[in-house]
């Protein structure tokens, strides 16, 4: 018989023990499941400005199908590469779903991004971030365009770090990322 003043222990195992701090997955699982089967979305695409013309029209051609199927498309202006490709494609398939976020003042833009920004009905410009840094500015931009989506497309290299953050807050806020890399 054990002495009375002698304490037990007790094993828990560790792989048992719940963590409060993680979130649940079966929930965001569900989150994720419930935005992919959604008819009509918002979906951002973002990425690198160096691309060859052949990323540029698979680019396009998708944008142009996301929006044919009734999804709003939301980018940034670009005079090349990624978001460039993304309105080209939008603007074919329907203006009215293109929604496009600039990290500055149109102004701002080069003479050839202000040119193909015409004709885009839906554009956010922000004159608050006028004394920024294009890299500063452009940073906010993409959180913006992060937080107004559902579903977040981004093409890059492994070496693209403010598109690495911007994906990481992506997955972050629970949005649906899908990543291509170019490289």
């Amino acid at each position: 018989m054990p002495d009375e003043k002698e304490q037990r222990t007790i094993m828990v195992p560790l792989d048992d023990v719940v963590d409060d701090d993680k979130p649940e997955t079966t929930d965001q699982l569900a989150h994720e499941l419930a935005t992919i089967q959604q008819s009509a979305k918002r979906i951002a695409i973002i990425g690198s400005r160096n691309l060859p013309i052949t990323h540029q029209q698979t680019i396009e051609t998708l944008s142009f199908a996301l929006v044919g199927q009734g999804n709003t498309l939301i980018t940034s202006g670009g005079s090349s590469g990624t978001n460039a490709a993304a309105i080209r494609g939008a603007m074919k398939a329907d203006p009215i779903h293109l929604k496009v976020i600039l990290p500055q003042t149109i102004g701002q833009q080069p003479s050839d991004v202000q040119d193909q920004l015409i004709g885009v009905p839906n554009i956010i410009e922000h004159p608050d971030r006028a004394m920024m840094t294009l890299a500063d500015a452009s940073r906010i931009c993409n959180r913006e365009i992060i937080d107004e989506c559902q579903q977040l497309i981004c093409f890059l290299s492994h070496t693209s770090g403010t598109l690495h953050k911007a994906i990481s807050y992506a997955e972050e806020s629970h949005k649906v990322v899908t990543v291509f890399y170019l490289d």
